[in-house]
């Protein structure tokens, strides 16, 4: 008979004092603080049929951005025929790159791309946008040669022999100081959003052959190859990559019992080729509390840290809180979601959003937990971005918040 989840057990854990403990040696986050990856304006948006403006997408991400969010999926360098809804990445980047947004902290936006073209892309698109700043730096007047320049210089300049990074030396990973778990106290600093925003990339692979086939044309065995040459390319450059390994609790085409052992096997790949971070994702919501347990214990048995993992999960079948408390018993402190419940997988059908980013952050600071998201903006951009696209807002969440605040 399966163990069962101790729920007062997690309350406990996020209570207890533990000032010296920390999950990782480079973020130093204590066992109470969580991290979310919001990936509504890549994930959640990709499978729209409606056609969506880069003004809604912008619009999005700025309201993202003012939330407490660190970290938000702002596009894929995919070929548009394939996923037309992300055609207009590359001007997100621009954007985001030449105005950024005010944010409460600095924020790292990531693009997905699938193979070398699609970061050769991203690389290209972030280089000419330099290059474009910078002339238009020069061809400013000089009336006081001493006047510092606005936004002001990096304090380390880079070697003009040498490709400049599209990175900040600020940890994307650290975590706000606040320990209420509800709101951050900080007031919003357009300065640091400016200087200390980080470009980052993702890459994919998947857990079973079949979803390999259709999803990229190739075996795993390809497909980690083309990460391998992805990777190497973006180190070069000092990104942060992002390595996802798809149907990990679940294959459309293969079933539910996807072998943890492979889920394993192929995250090990993915991070000894120099993947910082990997989201093993349950992309069809499939997953189970049992069998997402004995993926985690899979995962630690590899010699797989949890500070290199985040869990990412699909509600199809009401199970994604259940399957994050999961996660959090096993010591995981990184969650994928997106605002409003929106996602979907195109090569699975049936399968439905991700888990909403309003009923994430409500159950985590249920249970103790900290993660410097204001759950009441977050509720409000879900129920904006919902109507915008015409359909229902899947938060729970963020319908009674809603409810609440109107009255």
């Amino acid at each position: 008979m399966a163990r069962s989840i101790c729920v007062p057990g997690i309350v406990r854990l996020f209570r207890r004092q533990v000032p010296n403990r920390s999950l990782s040696t480079t973020s130093h986050r204590l066992a109470g603080e969580v991290r979310i990856v919001e990936v509504g304006p890549r994930d959640g948006l990709q499978n729209e049929k409606k056609s969506i403006s880069l003004d809604t997408k912008l619009e999005l991400i700025r309201r993202l951005a003012g939330t407490g969010l660190r970290t938000i999926e702002a596009g894929s360098f995919v070929a548009p025929k394939w996923v037309p809804q992300m055609a207009n990445s590359a001007d997100v980047l621009n954007h985001l790159l030449g105005h950024p947004p005010t944010s409460l902290h600095p924020i790292a936006y990531n693009y997905l791309v699938p193979n070398l073209k699609g970061l050769q892309k991203f690389l290209e698109t972030a280089d000419k946008m330099k290059s474009s700043a910078k002339e238009s730096l020069r061809s400013q007047p000089a009336e006081d040669p001493k006047a510092p320049l606005t936004p002001p210089p990096s304090p380390k300049e880079q070697d003009e022999a040498e490709p400049a990074p599209i990175t900040s030396t600020q940890d994307p990973n650290e975590m706000p100081s606040d320990k209420s778990g509800v709101n951050d106290p900080v007031k919003p600093n357009p300065s640091a959003a400016t200087s200390s925003n980080q470009m980052e990339i993702s890459l994919f692979t998947a857990a079973t052959e079949a979803f390999s086939k259709a999803n990229t044309n190739c075996s795993i065995t390809e497909s980690l190859a083309r990460c391998k040459e992805i990777v190497a390319l973006a180190k070069s450059r000092s990104v942060r990559v992002r390595g996802y390994v798809s149907v990990a609790l679940g294959c459309p085409y293969e079933g539910p019992d996807v072998a943890p052992s492979k889920v394993a096997e192929i995250t090990t790949s993915l991070l000894e080729m120099g993947v910082d971070e990997v989201s093993v994702a349950d992309t069809t919501g499939m997953g189970t509390a049992p069998r997402t347990r004995d993926l985690l214990k899979a995962l630690s048995a590899n010699g797989i840290a949890n500070q290199d993992l985040a869990l990412h999960f699909h509600d199809t079948y009401g199970q994604a809180l259940v399957n994050v408390v999961v996660g959090l018993e096993h010591g995981i402190r990184t969650f994928d979601s997106s605002v409003g419940g929106l996602g979907g997988c195109p090569y699975s059908k049936g399968a439905t959003g991700n888990v909403a980013t309003e009923d994430l952050v409500y159950c985590l600071h249920s249970l103790g937990a900290t993660t410097g998201i204001n759950v009441e903006k977050m509720a409000e951009i879900g129920d904006w971005i919902s109507g915008k696209l015409g359909r229902p807002n899947d938060s729970r969440t963020g319908k009674a918040v809603l409810a609440r605040l109107r009255g």
